[in-house]
């Protein structure tokens, strides 16, 4: 089995957008993604279209070297996880500090959309995990939010 073909078959982490809104973010993610060899799972209704120019230019010439996967719902995504993995929900309003979980290989990060993030019948369904915020404002910018996390984790798996 080639690299390229086992990263896709067996990605170290997913990262999961419920119904993300910005373009440009969904495109820095994607980036990111595609520099850590993670898989992107994209999860409709969007609040754009995947051909929005923001969204290209977001991940620039990057697309191809990104693990995208579009479903039409959470469910659908649900019915196709890798046997053992877990999901993992993020959320400003998490009682938990996000370096409290436990996340292995194989794992689905879990984030919500821009403006309203996870519902709250989504955060009682799965563990869910907030970054901390000393100042005033609410939330983070969405795909800092990601990179934050998911460098997080892929640093106490050992992958760097």
């Amino acid at each position: 089995m080639t690299d390229a073909r086992r990263i896709i078959d067996h990605p170290v982490l997913h990262v999961v957008l419920l119904h993300p809104q910005i373009p440009a973010n969904t495109g820095n993610i994607a980036r990111l993604c595609g520099a850590a060899e993670i898989a992107l799972h994209l999860i409709h209704p969007l609040g754009f279209g995947v051909d929005d120019k923001h969204l290209k230019r977001a991940g620039l010439d990057y697309w191809q070297e990104v693990d995208v996967r579009h479903h039409p719902d959470l469910d659908a995504l649900l019915k196709g996880m890798d046997w053992g993995a877990r999901m993992i929900a993020f959320s400003a309003r998490a009682r938990e500090d996000y370096t409290k979980a436990k996340v292995g290989r194989g794992d689905y990060l879990l984030f919500g959309k821009e403006s309203t993030g996870l519902p709250s019948q989504v955060m009682e369904r799965y563990p869910s995990y907030a970054i901390p915020i000393w100042g005033k404002v609410r939330s983070l910018n969405l795909s800092t939010a990601v990179g934050i996390v998911v460098y997080h984790y892929l640093h106490d798996m050992g992958v760097f």
